[in-house]
């Protein structure tokens, strides 16, 4: 596409004109004693918008065409009301709603919000971001039952169509999630981010997410497929983003605590305060994490505080402050050989294997309104952390530590900071209401990484000690530099009441650069050193580019949405791509970024109250991916090559089916809450003009569960299954000596639990793996392997929760 073509295109996202025949339905809430009530959560049914109360009680919905519409309102302390307003013109009313008549359990009050509320996907505008046409899911933590305290992804992202989920982390210190045959491996295909603003070690270069939210902080994960690279970056596999709890309108301060106990001595103790005093509101917690593990050398424990501080300059503008810290430091077993997995999955002969992190994130937004039809939000944010890999990894792991010899220590350094600016206005084009969405971010990272010897000693010192070991065989020291500018834009055409356009491009200018040395060293068998080396890289990699995409929704019906989107994507070559730290390994010199796109296809909504679904079609189409393959060396040996594989392409199906049972089977009774979902997602893939399939693939996944409560009971029971996959390019089937290559089997997985609430108290209770299945998710190439890494067998937790 010519500059020109471009130019046209983010020229027609932005064109208005005056509004023609839209009308404004306002209202104003109060209380029994005609007070205002702020805050309650008004929803329009019919157009899908929302909005709270202000201060006085009002809200308003604006540009409506002519019509009836269903206002739902919704407040904790308050009776639900529904009223139909005819919109003929200007329309405004007052209504009063009554205090709840009987004290209901909190499960009872927000799964009576879910119903209501509950969104599946996100709407086609909230705030500043726009998600029209776009294949997208909202996980609530709110209704969430499962293994919170231990981040158990299996459970928290159970309604997530075609998720992989590697299960390595103890005491759910790291999130690893991948789909549509990404490579799970800390979550590095997604654009992660909180609250709106990145928290992976570097975006582009190192986009390795070493930090993960506990789930009782959180109360949303809005997760949108490929086509959010327009908006948040390149990614193929789309945006995560943890939406933290907010602050506590109605109280000056509120105080939750939730302790928890689990198998292999887990102990966790989440404990936030929350409120609002006039202007200033904030939320802040702090949770501590400490366990043995499931295996020999796994202990662990962690320290996370966050800090949320906003203040409300005026009716239209906010200013937010943000601060996290999370400290962990974790032993790790190793990894395993498939006759040692057989043998003894919980088996370790790793004594000295140690990971630390250290995690400092930053972010100061200011939200401004400059009227009721245009937003405008700008983020400074930054990063200051690190990461040190410690441990033993000469020899294979069916082979002891050499306990005299040092240890191999990666020391990471990660420093970044960005700025990113969004402006959205709502605008009227030919009698319809149009959106513009226009951003810019700019973003600099400056990383480093050391390798060389480590002590060797057992405990966890990350101090490298070249004057003990200055012939160590392995040792580099690395700056990675790395800056990017976009642009981006997009437009929501709704072209009638029932029918949306949404096109959209996305600029950027990448530089990557690599300045450091590798020094390799041999010695002969009686360790005298025979070779001395020290390379020089320094290496710049500077390219610009657009996206280009678009998404188009059609709502035939109420309740009904077919929603489809195609959007190019792009990954660039990452630091760890090119920069090997493993002997084992070697890394094509040739090697190039990726691109290529993604498209879905689908159609979702609700059927009454009775069921809710969201079905697609999509493909991930891939060109020059990265993976691993087996080579011969000259020498005889054989080592993992990475390199840009081939073309691929991807595609399958997608679904999500959740039924409410209580209407169906029990008359819709008032004191019961009783669903079953089934989310199934069957998938195929294929390295193009070859007969190999892609890694990361299982051609069946799929989760399903019932959920049923009663007053203040609440239970679930969840079955897990994925069918085999292989775990490198090479669709190696047998397994080799070391672990790292062969077949992933098929596994499944049962869940099961329960809550109760008694006034301020609530005690969750649950045992994961009940049929204490052994199995693996991973065959780790490195750290924390190299090896695989089993998954947990049967355990159990409890929660104690107490809220004032």
């Amino acid at each position: 596409m010519k500059l020109r073509d471009y130019k046209v295109l983010i020229f027609t996202l932005f064109i208005a004109s005056s509004a023609i025949g839209q009308y404004k339905l306002s209202g104003t809430l109060t209380d029994q004693n005609n007070q205002p009530i702020e805050n309650a959560e008004v929803y329009n049914q019919n157009t899908g918008e929302q909005t709270l109360t202000n201060p006085d009680g009002s809200f308003a919905f604006l540009d409506l065409e002519e019509g009836e519409y269903l206002i739902i309102i919704f407040n904790y302390n308050y009776d639900i009301k529904e009223k139909v307003v005819a919109v003929k013109e200007d329309t405004s009313f007052k209504l009063t709603l009554d205090p709840i008549g009987e004290e209901l359990s909190e499960v009872l009050i927000t799964q009576r919000r879910a119903k209501i509320f509950g969104l599946k996907q996100l709407k086609p505008v909230e705030g500043t971001a726009i998600y029209a046409g776009k294949k997208s899911e909202v996980v609530l933590l709110e209704n969430a039952l499962g293994n919170l305290a231990s981040n158990n992804a299996r459970q928290i992202y159970a309604q997530v169509a075609g998720l992989n989920i590697y299960e390595n982390s103890i005491g759910g210190l790291q999130l690893n999630i991948g789909g549509r045959g990404l490579d799970p491996n800390r979550t590095a295909n997604f654009n992660t981010r909180q609250n709106g603003y990145d928290i992976s070690a570097d975006v582009l270069g190192y986009p390795e997410s070493y930090y993960t939210p506990p789930a009782e902080a959180l109360s949303e994960i809005q997760v949108v497929r490929g086509a959010a690279s327009l908006q948040y970056g390149t990614q193929f596999g789309g945006l995560i983003n943890f939406k933290m709890k907010q602050p506590n309108p109605n109280k000056k301060i509120e105080l939750v605590s939730r302790q928890s106990l689990g198998s292999f001595n887990l102990f966790t103790s989440f404990n936030s305060l929350s409120g609002t005093v006039g202007k200033f509101s904030y939320y802040t917690y702090f949770n501590y994490k400490e366990g043995d593990g499931f295996r020999p050398n796994s202990e662990f424990d962690s320290k996370n505080v966050y800090i949320h501080l906003g203040y409300q300059l005026s009716d239209k503008t906010k200013l937010i402050g943000e601060f996290t810290y999370l400290d962990y430091l974790a032993q790790q077993p190793g990894g395993l050989t498939d006759e040692i997995f057989e043998e003894d999955p919980d088996f370790s002969n790793r004594t000295r294997n140690w990971f630390e992190v250290d995690w400092k994130l930053f972010s100061l937004k200011l939200e401004h309104k400059f009227s009721e039809k245009t937003d405008f939000s700008i983020n400074l944010f930054g990063l200051d952390a690190s990461r040190n890999a410690l441990g033993f990894r000469t020899n294979r792991v069916d082979q002891p530590d050499e306990l005299e010899a040092p240890r191999d220590l990666i020391k990471g350094g990660f420093e970044n900071f960005g700025v990113e600016t969004r402006i959205l206005s709502k605008y009227n084009l030919f009698n319809q209401e149009s959106i513009f969405l226009l951003g810019a971010k700019y973003y600099e990272a400056n990383n480093a990484e050391q390798q060389g010897p480590g002590t060797n000693e057992s405990d966890p010192d990350f101090n490298l000690v070249f004057d003990q070991f200055p012939d160590y065989p392995t040792q580099s020291d690395y700056e990675f530099p790395n800056r990017n500018v976009a642009v981006f834009g997009e437009n929501i055409f709704n072209l009638s009441d029932k029918i949306a356009i949404t096109p959209g491009f996305r600029f950027e200018y990448i530089k990557t650069e690599i300045a450091g040395t590798t020094r390799n060293i041999r010695t002969d068998l009686v360790g005298n050193v025979i070779f001395d080396e020290v390379i020089p890289d320094n290496r710049t990699f500077e390219r610009s580019f657009v996206l280009l995409g678009a998404g188009i929704s059609y709502k035939p019906m109420s309740g009904i949405e077919v929603y489809g989107n195609i959007s190019e994507n792009y990954r660039s070559v990452t630091f760890s791509d090119i920069n090997t730290v493993n002997p084992s390994f070697l890394v094509d010199s040739d090697i190039t970024d990726e691109s290529g796109f993604t498209a879905d296809i689908g159609v979702r909504g609700k059927i009454n109250s009775l069921l809710s679904y969201d079905v697609s079609l999509y493909g991930l189409f891939y060109n020059d991916r990265i993976g691993i393959i087996t080579q011969a060396q000259t020498d005889g040996s054989v080592k993992n090559f990475r390199t840009n594989v081939d073309d691929a392409t991807i595609y399958g199906l997608e679904s999500l089916v959740d039924i409410n049972l209580n209407k169906l089977l029990l008359n819709n009774n008032s004191n019961t809450n009783f669903n079953w979902f089934v989310n199934a997602a069957l998938t195929n893939s294929e390295y193009n003009g070859t007969d190999r399939e892609v890694e990361f693939v299982p051609n069946i996944n799929l989760k399903t569960g019932i959920t049923y409560g009663y007053k203040n009971f609440l239970g679930s029971i969840q079955y897990s299954y994925l069918s085999e996959q292989f775990s490198d390019a090479s669709n190696s089937i047998e397994p080799d000596l070391a672990g790292i290559r062969g077949e992933i089997p098929a596994y499944s997985i049962l869940d099961v639990s329960v809550s109760y609430t008694y006034k301020r108290f609530k005690l969750e209770t649950g045992v994961n793996n009940l049929l204490d299945e052994s199995y693996f998710t991973q065959r780790a190439t490195g750290y924390p392997g190299p090896g695989i890494i089993p998954s947990a067998p049967l355990s159990w937790y409890t929660t104690l929760q107490f809220k004032l």
